[in-house]
């Protein structure tokens, strides 16, 4: 994270400002033929910290989830997919970061960005509206999706591109076995009450495993119970609620036994609640959890522990993190990608 730029602010749980479904301004902003940007001062690029394949990856699952994108959107969705297919090697890995040289500083790896790649690439393979994008992105989804990663987060971001895929083509052998795999990684519930989680510690993004899980009790053979993922989320829920809004785990996150913090809070964590939430109310058809991703658009709204909007309505960045004194106005890529896919679900549950 960059400099933490932050101003006062008091609760007030008075009316919010309402905010679009879809406002890619600052998105643009942040992009060039390239890719996409990695951080920002205020809302100005910070183009020294380069580009990285995680962003990019984000970047083209939102623009593909869009359902009529502008031709301007339609044209970042095909300047992130070359970007990823760039960062790929002829093994299915990926590198993460390219300077503003343009060259890479490191090399192919199966990390969080390989996973998060797969979700771009699967994403944009089921959605978006253009053919070629489609098939392009099939071919590099169908290269990583051949290799496994040893670390929980990747398979579950990787196996969220294997459900993208599913959709659209439900007999693709390798996105079941993917997706299988990564419900595997990530493992169920606990046998605490008190902390359900399967491991000992949230760190960040932390519904995604949650999400994976649930969707993967969809397969016809080898899919987790369902109860499991919903267990888990419900949990999740549970601890992240207070006074009625959202207030979710800090970036320092949070291990079992210890005391826990309320501050920085970032939207990747809302973003990834919102996800959830959504898939739970698609897979079980409960009406509950639309109350989920109602919470998560109201954070950024301003129903959070300080009150206060955590998006720039003059530019449609949204502001990296939520501190003790109100938000980091910086506005760099996460921030502002986990702001555009919470808003994308008020199209469908407002």
């Amino acid at each position: 994270m960059t400099t933490t730029t932050s101003r006062p602010s008091t609760p007030d749980r008075g009316p919010r400002p309402t905010v679009p479904a879809s406002n890619f301004a600052h998105l643009i902003r942040l992009s060039d033929d390239t890719g996409l940007f990695e951080h920002a001062r205020h809302a100005i690029v910070r183009r020294e910290h380069g580009y990285c394949t995680d962003d990019v990856a984000r970047g083209l699952v939102v623009a593909s989830r869009e359902p009529e994108p502008t031709e301007e959107v339609l044209r970042l969705a095909e300047r992130y997919l070359a970007f990823l297919t760039h960062a790929q090697d002829c093994g299915g890995a990926f590198r993460n970061r390219l300077g503003h040289d343009r060259r890479w500083t490191d090399e192919p790896g199966l990390g969080d960005w390989w996973g998060r790649a797969l979700w771009g690439l699967g994403t944009a393979a089921a959605r978006s509206p253009a053919a070629w994008i489609r098939e392009e992105a099939l071919v590099a989804f169908n290269r990583g999706a051949a290799r496994r990663s040893p670390a929980p987060h990747a398979m579950a971001f990787a196996g969220l591109g294997a459900v993208e895929v599913l959709r659209r083509h439900p007999t693709h052998t390798a996105s079941a076995t993917l997706l299988a795999d990564a419900a595997a990684a990530v493992g169920g519930p606990g046998s605490d009450p008190r902390w359900l989680w399967p491991r000992q510690a949230l760190t960040y993004a932390s519904a995604a495993l949650a999400e994976v899980v649930i969707a993967a009790s969809q397969l016809r053979h080898d899919g987790p119970p369902l109860d499991d993922g919903l267990r888990m989320l419900a949990w999740l829920r549970d601890i992240q609620l207070r006074d009625g809004h959202l207030s979710v785990v800090p970036a320092g996150g949070w291990r079992h036994g210890t005391a826990r913090l309320r501050h920085d809070q970032q939207p990747i964590e809302v973003a990834a609640f919102a996800d959830a939430c959504a898939t739970a109310a698609t897979v079980t058809g409960d009406p509950g959890w639309e109350t989920g991703i109602r919470q998560a658009v109201e954070w950024f709204r301003g129903d959070n522990d300080v009150g206060t909007p955590m998006w720039d309505a003059a530019t449609g960045g949204g502001y990296d993190g939520l501190t003790a004194h109100g938000p980091n106005l910086n506005q760099g890529a996460e921030s502002t990608l986990a702001l555009i896919a919470t808003l994308q679900y008020t199209r469908r549950w407002s």
